[in-house]
């Protein structure tokens, strides 16, 4: 959770949900000008404003991004904390074998191999192309999922 030190967090209602957003505009508030920001660098910012522990990511990291200046050379590193990381079979697979390792090893050491696991929530999508799929089952597949999708 973040230590919110510009009372950046706030909550969007969509519906009958509710939404934890984090808003640049509090930096502005607090005499912290963003609007010289290219868009990548607000999606950076927003994302420090939001993982801000005041240990891995402090408010003068915050205050140092929003003074960004193109002009600049970059000095320092950028924390950047994805909510989730989406692998693909060819760079995932390797990941899930690494952590199958590890854990293996967690294990013959005496240890909890449920100790690790990624600091981020990670999803594997393998794709099995339309070889592992006849061609008759794939086209009734694909016409059921848009007869599903019609509905």
């Amino acid at each position: 959770m973040s230590s919110n030190s510009f009372g950046a967090r706030a909550t969007f209602k969509v519906g009958n949900k509710e939404y934890e957003i984090y808003r640049l505009d509090a930096l502005d508030r607090h005499g912290i000008s963003t609007k010289h920001l290219p868009f990548s660098l607000r999606i950076l910012l927003e994302n420090l404003l939001r993982t801000e522990d005041g240990r891995n990511v402090t408010k003068e990291e915050i205050r140092a991004l929003a003074a960004w200046n193109r002009n600049s050379k970059p000095e320092k590193e950028i924390a950047f904390t994805p909510s989730r990381v989406l692998l693909q079979d060819f760079t995932g697979v390797p990941a899930v074998v690494d952590l199958a390792a590890m854990r293996d090893a967690m294990k013959r050491l005496g240890g909890d191999p449920k100790l690790i696991n990624p600091l981020q929530p990670a999803e594997l999508v393998i794709e099995t192309g339309d070889r592992s799929f006849g061609a008759g089952r794939r086209i009734r597949v694909v016409e059921s999922l848009r007869r599903q999708r019609a509905a």
